[in-house]
Protein backbone atom coordinates (compact mmCIF):
# COMPACT_ATOMS: atom_id res chain seq x y z
CA UNK A 1 0.00 0.00 0.00
CA UNK A 2 1.83 3.70 -1.00
CA UNK A 3 0.95 5.29 1.47
CA UNK A 4 1.56 9.49 1.51
CA UNK A 5 5.09 10.81 2.95
CA UNK A 6 3.21 12.75 5.66
CA UNK A 7 1.63 9.11 6.74
CA UNK A 8 4.98 7.57 6.43
CA UNK A 9 6.43 9.96 8.75
CA UNK A 10 4.27 9.20 11.36
CA UNK A 11 4.42 5.64 10.74
CA UNK A 12 7.83 5.55 11.14
CA UNK A 13 7.19 7.92 14.39
CA UNK A 14 5.60 4.85 16.26
CA UNK A 15 8.05 2.40 14.71
CA UNK A 16 5.63 0.83 12.44
CA UNK A 17 7.47 1.37 9.10
CA UNK A 18 9.60 -1.68 11.31
CA UNK A 19 7.08 -5.13 10.49
CA UNK A 20 9.74 -7.45 12.52
CA UNK A 21 8.73 -4.96 15.53
CA UNK A 22 7.69 -7.17 18.37
CA UNK A 23 4.85 -5.85 20.67
CA UNK A 24 6.87 -5.60 23.49
CA UNK A 25 9.11 -3.12 21.01
CA UNK A 26 6.14 -1.07 19.98
CA UNK A 27 4.86 -0.78 23.48
CA UNK A 28 8.07 0.61 24.44
CA UNK A 29 8.44 3.42 21.50
CA UNK A 30 4.63 4.30 22.58
CA UNK A 31 5.92 4.81 26.23
CA UNK A 32 8.61 7.31 24.99
CA UNK A 33 5.88 8.89 22.92
CA UNK A 34 3.68 9.52 25.98
CA UNK A 35 6.13 10.33 27.94
CA UNK A 36 7.44 13.18 25.55
CA UNK A 37 4.03 14.47 25.79
CA UNK A 38 3.90 14.78 29.29
CA UNK A 39 6.62 17.53 29.02
CA UNK A 40 5.89 21.09 28.85
CA UNK A 41 5.08 23.51 26.30
CA UNK A 42 5.12 27.25 25.70
CA UNK A 43 1.53 28.85 24.83
CA UNK A 44 2.93 29.63 21.05
CA UNK A 45 3.83 26.19 20.72
CA UNK A 46 0.76 24.50 22.34
CA UNK A 47 -2.02 24.83 19.74
CA UNK A 48 0.64 23.84 17.15
CA UNK A 49 1.31 20.02 19.08
CA UNK A 50 -2.50 20.18 19.31
CA UNK A 51 -3.06 20.10 15.57
CA UNK A 52 -0.30 17.85 15.15
CA UNK A 53 -1.30 15.57 17.57
CA UNK A 54 -4.91 15.85 15.65
CA UNK A 55 -3.05 14.82 12.11
CA UNK A 56 -0.67 12.11 13.63
CA UNK A 57 -4.25 10.58 15.16
CA UNK A 58 -5.72 10.93 11.66
CA UNK A 59 -2.51 9.47 9.70
CA UNK A 60 -2.69 6.37 12.01
CA UNK A 61 -6.72 5.78 11.36
CA UNK A 62 -6.27 6.15 7.31
CA UNK A 63 -2.87 3.53 7.46
CA UNK A 64 -4.82 1.10 9.71
CA UNK A 65 -8.09 1.08 7.41
CA UNK A 66 -6.41 0.43 4.27
CA UNK A 67 -3.40 -0.67 5.26
CA UNK A 68 -1.70 -4.08 5.85
CA UNK A 69 -0.19 -4.85 9.11
CA UNK A 70 0.53 -7.52 11.63
CA UNK A 71 -1.51 -7.95 14.88
CA UNK A 72 1.02 -6.50 17.03
CA UNK A 73 0.80 -2.96 14.58
CA UNK A 74 -2.70 -2.73 14.70
CA UNK A 75 -2.84 -3.37 18.71
CA UNK A 76 0.18 -0.75 18.30
CA UNK A 77 -1.78 1.98 16.14
CA UNK A 78 -4.87 1.37 18.28
CA UNK A 79 -2.83 2.22 21.41
CA UNK A 80 -1.01 5.16 19.15
CA UNK A 81 -4.58 6.94 19.02
CA UNK A 82 -5.03 6.87 22.32
CA UNK A 83 -1.98 8.20 23.70
CA UNK A 84 -2.38 10.74 20.57
CA UNK A 85 -5.88 11.37 22.22
CA UNK A 86 -4.34 11.81 25.84
CA UNK A 87 -1.69 14.14 24.43
CA UNK A 88 -3.98 16.25 23.46
CA UNK A 89 -6.34 15.97 27.14
CA UNK A 90 -3.11 17.01 28.33
CA UNK A 91 -3.02 20.02 26.93
CA UNK A 92 -5.87 20.88 27.90
CA UNK A 93 -5.07 20.52 31.44
CA UNK A 94 -6.13 17.30 32.40
CA UNK A 95 -2.97 14.78 32.40
CA UNK A 96 -4.90 11.90 34.28
CA UNK A 97 -5.49 9.35 31.04
CA UNK A 98 -2.01 10.64 29.49
CA UNK A 99 -0.60 9.21 32.70
CA UNK A 100 -2.50 6.21 33.18
CA UNK A 101 -1.29 5.24 29.51
CA UNK A 102 2.06 5.15 30.35
CA UNK A 103 1.75 3.25 33.95
CA UNK A 104 -0.30 0.41 31.40
CA UNK A 105 2.59 0.44 29.21
CA UNK A 106 5.06 0.51 31.82
CA UNK A 107 3.93 -3.11 33.77
CA UNK A 108 3.88 -6.30 31.54
CA UNK A 109 -0.46 -6.68 32.03
CA UNK A 110 -2.30 -6.27 29.11
CA UNK A 111 -3.28 -2.58 28.25
CA UNK A 112 -7.03 -1.91 29.70
CA UNK A 113 -9.60 -1.06 27.48
CA UNK A 114 -9.52 2.46 26.07
CA UNK A 115 -13.40 2.83 26.92
CA UNK A 116 -15.58 1.43 29.89
CA UNK A 117 -17.80 -0.39 27.06
CA UNK A 118 -20.07 -2.79 27.99
CA UNK A 119 -20.13 -4.42 24.05
CA UNK A 120 -16.95 -5.50 21.62
CA UNK A 121 -15.60 -6.65 18.57
CA UNK A 122 -16.29 -10.47 19.58
CA UNK A 123 -20.01 -9.91 21.08
CA UNK A 124 -23.09 -10.99 19.58
CA UNK A 125 -25.41 -7.81 20.91
CA UNK A 126 -26.68 -5.44 18.51
CA UNK A 127 -25.15 -2.06 17.84
CA UNK A 128 -25.93 0.93 15.69
CA UNK A 129 -24.62 3.78 14.01
CA UNK A 130 -26.20 5.99 17.07
CA UNK A 131 -24.72 3.28 19.32
CA UNK A 132 -21.30 4.49 17.78
CA UNK A 133 -21.68 7.92 17.24
CA UNK A 134 -22.67 8.83 20.87
CA UNK A 135 -19.52 7.02 22.26
CA UNK A 136 -17.71 8.55 19.76
CA UNK A 137 -18.90 12.42 20.58
CA UNK A 138 -18.53 11.46 24.05
CA UNK A 139 -15.20 11.03 23.85
CA UNK A 140 -13.93 13.53 21.86
CA UNK A 141 -16.31 16.26 22.91
CA UNK A 142 -13.16 17.88 24.67
CA UNK A 143 -10.89 17.91 21.94
CA UNK A 144 -12.61 20.13 19.65
CA UNK A 145 -14.56 23.49 19.70
CA UNK A 146 -18.30 23.25 20.60
CA UNK A 147 -18.70 24.63 17.22
CA UNK A 148 -17.22 21.87 15.68
CA UNK A 149 -18.74 19.33 18.00
CA UNK A 150 -22.02 20.50 16.67
CA UNK A 151 -20.89 20.06 13.39
CA UNK A 152 -20.35 16.63 14.39
CA UNK A 153 -22.97 15.61 16.00
CA UNK A 154 -25.37 17.25 13.27
CA UNK A 155 -23.55 14.88 10.58
CA UNK A 156 -23.83 11.88 13.17
CA UNK A 157 -27.55 12.38 13.64
CA UNK A 158 -27.89 12.60 9.71
CA UNK A 159 -26.27 9.16 9.06
CA UNK A 160 -28.01 7.15 12.24
CA UNK A 161 -31.21 8.47 10.94
CA UNK A 162 -30.88 7.25 7.47
CA UNK A 163 -28.79 3.95 8.41
CA UNK A 164 -32.05 3.50 11.40
CA UNK A 165 -31.39 0.26 13.38
CA UNK A 166 -28.51 -1.52 10.89
CA UNK A 167 -26.28 -3.73 13.16
CA UNK A 168 -22.96 -2.70 12.38
CA UNK A 169 -21.41 -5.40 13.46
CA UNK A 170 -22.80 -7.53 10.55
CA UNK A 171 -23.34 -5.05 7.95
CA UNK A 172 -21.87 -5.48 4.46
CA UNK A 173 -20.98 -3.51 1.38
CA UNK A 174 -24.20 -3.34 0.19
CA UNK A 175 -25.97 -1.69 3.47
CA UNK A 176 -22.76 1.32 2.58
CA UNK A 177 -23.62 1.22 -1.14
CA UNK A 178 -27.26 1.63 0.33
CA UNK A 179 -26.31 4.37 2.35
CA UNK A 180 -24.40 6.34 -0.21
CA UNK A 181 -27.48 6.18 -2.14
CA UNK A 182 -29.93 7.92 -0.17
CA UNK A 183 -26.74 10.44 1.24
CA UNK A 184 -26.71 11.66 -2.38
CA UNK A 185 -30.26 12.34 -3.04
CA UNK A 186 -30.70 16.47 -2.87
CA UNK A 187 -27.10 17.28 -1.36
CA UNK A 188 -24.40 18.75 -3.01
CA UNK A 189 -21.41 16.67 -3.80
CA UNK A 190 -19.53 18.47 -0.78
CA UNK A 191 -22.18 17.94 1.69
CA UNK A 192 -22.08 14.35 0.35
CA UNK A 193 -18.59 13.77 0.69
CA UNK A 194 -18.34 15.54 4.55
CA UNK A 195 -21.12 12.97 5.23
CA UNK A 196 -19.31 9.61 4.04
CA UNK A 197 -15.85 11.47 5.70
CA UNK A 198 -17.52 11.49 8.85
CA UNK A 199 -19.03 7.73 8.55
CA UNK A 200 -15.18 6.89 7.84
CA UNK A 201 -13.95 8.68 10.87
CA UNK A 202 -16.62 7.39 13.19
CA UNK A 203 -16.14 3.41 12.36
CA UNK A 204 -12.46 3.93 11.71
CA UNK A 205 -12.52 4.77 15.05
CA UNK A 206 -14.66 1.97 16.36
CA UNK A 207 -12.72 -0.92 14.33
CA UNK A 208 -9.98 0.82 16.28
CA UNK A 209 -10.94 0.88 19.54
CA UNK A 210 -12.41 -2.85 19.01
CA UNK A 211 -15.89 -2.38 18.75
CA UNK A 212 -16.44 -3.95 15.53
CA UNK A 213 -14.16 -5.91 13.61
CA UNK A 214 -14.80 -4.43 10.16
CA UNK A 215 -15.84 -1.71 8.00
CA UNK A 216 -16.81 -1.60 4.47
CA UNK A 217 -17.11 2.44 3.75
CA UNK A 218 -13.80 2.98 2.07
CA UNK A 219 -14.16 4.41 -1.50
CA UNK A 220 -17.86 5.80 -1.39
CA UNK A 221 -17.03 9.23 -1.83
CA UNK A 222 -17.18 11.16 -5.09
CA UNK A 223 -14.30 11.68 -6.80
CA UNK A 224 -15.56 13.72 -9.69
CA UNK A 225 -17.55 17.20 -9.65
CA UNK A 226 -16.71 17.47 -5.57
CA UNK A 227 -14.55 20.60 -5.85
CA UNK A 228 -15.64 23.58 -3.80
CA UNK A 229 -18.88 25.05 -5.50
CA UNK A 230 -17.75 29.24 -4.55
CA UNK A 231 -15.79 30.36 -7.29
CA UNK A 232 -13.65 33.58 -7.20
CA UNK A 233 -14.42 36.83 -7.73
CA UNK A 234 -12.91 38.24 -11.33
CA UNK A 235 -10.62 40.98 -10.50
CA UNK A 236 -13.54 43.35 -12.44
CA UNK A 237 -15.91 42.11 -9.92
CA UNK A 238 -13.84 42.89 -6.95
CA UNK A 239 -13.46 46.44 -8.51
CA UNK A 240 -17.21 46.81 -9.40
CA UNK A 241 -17.87 45.55 -5.84
CA UNK A 242 -14.87 47.94 -4.37
CA UNK A 243 -16.43 50.83 -6.32
CA UNK A 244 -19.89 50.32 -4.32
CA UNK A 245 -18.54 50.02 -1.18
CA UNK A 246 -16.55 53.40 -1.66
CA UNK A 247 -19.79 55.14 -2.54
CA UNK A 248 -21.56 54.47 0.75
CA UNK A 249 -21.63 56.56 3.78
CA UNK A 250 -18.61 56.26 5.97
CA UNK A 251 -20.56 55.60 8.53
CA UNK A 252 -21.95 52.54 7.02
CA UNK A 253 -20.78 48.89 8.55
CA UNK A 254 -21.20 47.37 5.06
CA UNK A 255 -18.72 49.59 3.80
CA UNK A 256 -15.91 48.22 5.67
CA UNK A 257 -17.08 44.73 6.37
CA UNK A 258 -16.64 43.88 2.43
CA UNK A 259 -13.36 46.32 2.10
CA UNK A 260 -12.06 44.09 4.78
CA UNK A 261 -13.24 40.80 2.75
CA UNK A 262 -11.36 41.96 -0.25
CA UNK A 263 -8.15 43.32 1.10
CA UNK A 264 -7.64 40.26 3.87
CA UNK A 265 -9.69 37.47 3.13
CA UNK A 266 -10.84 37.09 6.38
CA UNK A 267 -13.78 34.31 6.56
CA UNK A 268 -16.78 36.15 8.07
CA UNK A 269 -16.79 34.76 11.26
CA UNK A 270 -13.93 35.78 11.44
CA UNK A 271 -14.94 39.56 10.36
CA UNK A 272 -18.35 39.46 12.83
CA UNK A 273 -15.94 38.80 16.28
CA UNK A 274 -13.82 41.59 15.31
CA UNK A 275 -13.19 44.52 18.15
CA UNK A 276 -11.79 48.25 18.39
CA UNK A 277 -9.12 46.50 19.90
CA UNK A 278 -8.29 44.16 17.18
CA UNK A 279 -6.98 47.09 14.23
CA UNK A 280 -3.56 47.94 15.66
CA UNK A 281 -0.32 49.12 14.20
CA UNK A 282 2.89 46.81 14.10
CA UNK A 283 5.98 48.25 12.64
CA UNK A 284 4.16 51.64 11.47
CA UNK A 285 1.73 49.10 9.71
CA UNK A 286 -2.18 48.94 10.73
CA UNK A 287 -3.06 45.59 10.22
CA UNK A 288 -6.25 43.36 11.34
CA UNK A 289 -5.31 40.67 14.63
CA UNK A 290 -7.18 37.49 14.09
CA UNK A 291 -7.30 35.85 17.85
CA UNK A 292 -9.25 34.11 20.39
CA UNK A 293 -9.93 35.11 23.12
CA UNK A 294 -11.94 32.19 25.97
CA UNK A 295 -13.19 35.49 28.05
CA UNK A 296 -14.86 37.48 25.15
CA UNK A 297 -15.86 33.84 23.24
CA UNK A 298 -14.05 34.96 20.48
CA UNK A 299 -12.53 31.78 18.24
CA UNK A 300 -10.53 30.71 15.66
CA UNK A 301 -11.18 27.33 13.05
CA UNK A 302 -7.70 25.71 13.72
CA UNK A 303 -4.53 27.10 15.64
CA UNK A 304 -3.37 28.38 12.34
CA UNK A 305 -5.86 31.05 11.84
CA UNK A 306 -3.98 33.68 14.93
CA UNK A 307 -2.73 36.00 12.52
CA UNK A 308 -1.87 39.56 11.79
CA UNK A 309 -3.11 40.86 7.87
CA UNK A 310 -1.54 44.22 7.25
CA UNK A 311 -3.98 46.33 5.38
CA UNK A 312 -2.96 48.51 1.74
CA UNK A 313 -4.13 51.84 1.57
CA UNK A 314 -5.45 52.32 -1.52
CA UNK A 315 -5.81 49.16 -3.02
CA UNK A 316 -9.22 49.60 -5.14
CA UNK A 317 -9.82 52.96 -3.67
CA UNK A 318 -10.09 51.39 0.19
CA UNK A 319 -9.22 54.94 2.27
CA UNK A 320 -7.14 53.79 5.40
CA UNK A 321 -7.61 57.04 6.63
CA UNK A 322 -11.43 56.87 6.76
CA UNK A 323 -11.67 53.42 8.33
CA UNK A 324 -9.31 54.18 11.29
CA UNK A 325 -11.85 57.07 11.96
CA UNK A 326 -14.80 54.54 11.58
CA UNK A 327 -12.60 52.35 13.89
CA UNK A 328 -12.32 55.30 16.23
CA UNK A 329 -16.52 55.55 16.85
CA UNK A 330 -17.01 52.09 16.73
CA UNK A 331 -15.75 51.00 20.97
CA UNK A 332 -15.69 47.02 21.68
CA UNK A 333 -17.54 45.05 19.00
CA UNK A 334 -17.15 46.59 15.42
CA UNK A 335 -20.21 45.09 14.36
CA UNK A 336 -22.80 45.18 16.94
CA UNK A 337 -26.00 43.65 15.00
CA UNK A 338 -26.58 39.92 15.44
CA UNK A 339 -24.93 37.33 13.30
CA UNK A 340 -28.07 36.61 11.49
CA UNK A 341 -28.18 40.35 10.81
CA UNK A 342 -24.32 40.28 9.47
CA UNK A 343 -24.05 37.45 7.22
CA UNK A 344 -27.35 37.63 5.40
CA UNK A 345 -27.25 41.54 4.72
CA UNK A 346 -23.37 41.34 3.70
CA UNK A 347 -23.52 38.93 1.69
CA UNK A 348 -26.73 40.75 -0.46
CA UNK A 349 -24.05 43.84 -0.29
CA UNK A 350 -21.65 41.46 -2.27
CA UNK A 351 -24.40 40.32 -4.42
CA UNK A 352 -26.31 43.50 -5.39
CA UNK A 353 -23.69 45.36 -7.15
CA UNK A 354 -23.37 42.14 -9.34
CA UNK A 355 -26.78 41.49 -9.98
CA UNK A 356 -26.54 38.03 -8.49
CA UNK A 357 -28.83 36.01 -7.20
CA UNK A 358 -29.15 34.24 -3.66
CA UNK A 359 -27.72 30.54 -3.84
CA UNK A 360 -25.61 31.26 -6.58
CA UNK A 361 -21.53 29.33 -5.80
CA UNK A 362 -20.19 33.09 -5.43
CA UNK A 363 -20.55 34.60 -1.59
CA UNK A 364 -17.98 36.47 0.75
CA UNK A 365 -16.35 33.04 1.49
CA UNK A 366 -15.41 33.95 -2.69
CA UNK A 367 -13.15 36.87 -1.46
CA UNK A 368 -10.75 34.61 0.01
CA UNK A 369 -10.19 32.35 -3.10
CA UNK A 370 -10.06 35.55 -5.09
CA UNK A 371 -6.86 37.16 -2.93
CA UNK A 372 -5.41 33.59 -2.67
CA UNK A 373 -5.18 33.78 -6.86
CA UNK A 374 -4.58 37.49 -6.93
CA UNK A 375 -1.56 36.54 -4.19
CA UNK A 376 -0.48 33.26 -7.00
CA UNK A 377 -0.47 35.46 -10.04
CA UNK A 378 2.31 37.72 -8.45
CA UNK A 379 3.92 34.90 -7.20
CA UNK A 380 3.96 35.32 -3.59
CA UNK A 381 5.57 32.22 -1.27
CA UNK A 382 3.08 29.55 -0.26
CA UNK A 383 4.73 30.49 3.23
CA UNK A 384 3.19 33.92 2.86
CA UNK A 385 -0.19 32.99 1.57
CA UNK A 386 -0.47 30.82 4.47
CA UNK A 387 0.10 33.74 7.33
CA UNK A 388 -2.22 35.91 5.11
CA UNK A 389 -5.02 33.25 5.17
CA UNK A 390 -4.45 31.24 8.46
CA UNK A 391 -4.19 27.95 6.34
CA UNK A 392 -2.10 24.97 7.99
CA UNK A 393 0.98 24.15 5.16
CA UNK A 394 -0.44 20.23 5.55
CA UNK A 395 2.78 19.74 6.61
CA UNK A 396 3.86 18.56 9.51
CA UNK A 397 7.42 19.59 9.80
CA UNK A 398 6.56 23.38 8.35
CA UNK A 399 3.77 23.28 10.92
CA UNK A 400 5.01 22.31 13.93
CA UNK A 401 8.58 24.49 13.44
CA UNK A 402 8.48 26.88 10.56
CA UNK A 403 4.96 28.24 12.07
CA UNK A 404 6.38 28.95 15.35
CA UNK A 405 8.05 31.50 14.61
CA UNK A 406 5.96 34.71 12.78
CA UNK A 407 6.43 36.49 9.38
CA UNK A 408 7.14 39.83 10.20
CA UNK A 409 4.33 42.50 9.27
CA UNK A 410 6.67 44.33 6.75
CA UNK A 411 7.28 41.07 4.27
CA UNK A 412 3.43 40.37 4.65
CA UNK A 413 2.61 43.52 3.76
CA UNK A 414 5.11 44.22 0.99
CA UNK A 415 3.59 40.56 -0.65
CA UNK A 416 0.20 42.16 -0.54
CA UNK A 417 1.16 45.77 -2.08
CA UNK A 418 3.24 43.79 -4.82
CA UNK A 419 0.10 41.72 -5.18
CA UNK A 420 -2.72 44.75 -5.23
CA UNK A 421 -0.57 46.50 -7.95
CA UNK A 422 -1.82 43.81 -10.39
CA UNK A 423 -4.61 45.91 -10.21
CA UNK A 424 -5.54 49.49 -10.65
CA UNK A 425 -4.66 51.43 -7.09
Amino acid sequence: MQFSKDILKTLAVFHLDRPEASWEDLKERLKEIAEDALQGHSEDSRGLYMELYDQMSNHLAEAASVGQFTGSQQRAIGTGQRVLRAAQERLEGRPQELTEIIGELSCSTPLAPSLSLSVNASSTAPITFEDLSEMFLKEHQGNVSDKTHGTVTSNCRTLSGLLGDLDIRTHTRADMVALKEKVVEGRKPLTINKLLGQLSTVMDWAVNNGLIERSFDKDLKIKRGAESTRKPFSRDQIATVMAHANGLPANDWKRWAISLGVLTGLRIGELYQLTQEDVKTVDGITVIDINKDENTGKTVKTPFSVRLVPLVDGAYGFSLAAFLEWVASEPGRLFKQKEHYFNKPLNEALRDPLGLKAGSDQSFHSLRHSISGLMKAAVIPDAIMQAVTGHSAGNITNDLYARTQRLPVGVIHEALVKSFSLVKL
